[in-house]
């Protein structure tokens, strides 16, 4: 309990600007929270899936290629099965698919992650406001106070001044971390779909390229 107290007390001497610190702070985990679970979601395992459509697609099985990508739904999954979906038109229209479903998919993955950097920044900068206006607020106070006390009040209001930008910190450190973790993680996600799609692509044109090779030797 003396813990929390401490905490308590330091967030009451810090002032108003506390506050939206405090909003931001929530708002940040939140949003981290909700970007780590949407890109675990997001994630699958590229080899495995290239292995399986790489068997149905040489097979000329199409249908199970696309039963492969609707059985496990993800961003990479929707954009290749929308290119197969065009599996029997022209190579440009089945890149033209899957170009139109990423863009569709790819800003979801991008989504929100950059406010991150943006709050942590927010939450510094007030918290240095919240200490600027606390030493503005304790030296004016001091002002005609008896000089044998100037020194143990100025101390106090200086103290009391430094949560604003204590709180700041701790709040834009954290966010400041899980934007560079979160940044790194989505630009893999978006490789490894870039990844994928090309050479599902290739897997398609290798496939009508054998089609034609063996009809020629018909």
């Amino acid at each position: 309990m003396s813990a929390l107290k401490l905490i308590a007390d330091a967030f009451h001497e810090g002032g108003w600007p506390m506050w939206p610190i405090l909003a931001l702070m929530m708002i940040s985990w939140g949003l981290a929270i909700e970007r780590i679970i949407y890109l675990k979601k997001a994630g699958i395992d590229k080899e495995k899936l290239l292995a399986l459509l790489k068997s149905q697609i040489m097979a000329g099985n199409v249908q199970g290629a696309v039963k492969v990508c609707s059985g496990n739904p993800t961003p990479m999954t929707r954009i290749i099965q929308a290119g197969l979906t065009k599996f029997n038109r022209s190579d440009a229209e089945v890149q033209a698919a899957m170009d139109e479903a990423a863009l569709r998919e790819l800003p979801r993955i991008e989504k929100r992650t950059g406010y991150l950097a943006m709050l942590g920044n927010v939450a510094t900068l007030i918290g240095l406001l919240g200490t600027i206006l606390g030493l503005i607020h304790s030296f004016a106070g001091v002002a005609g106070v008896d000089p044998s006390m100037k020194a143990t009040l100025l101390a106090k209001g200086i103290s009391e001044a430094m949560n604003c930008t204590a709180f700041g910190l701790i709040t834009a450190i954290p966010a400041l971390l899980l934007f560079a973790v979160l940044n790194g993680w989505t630009q893999g996600v978006l490789d490894d779909i870039n990844e994928v799609s090309v050479q599902v692509v290739n897997l398609v044109i290798a496939h009508r390229s054998a089609m034609k090779g063996g009809q020629v030797a018909a």
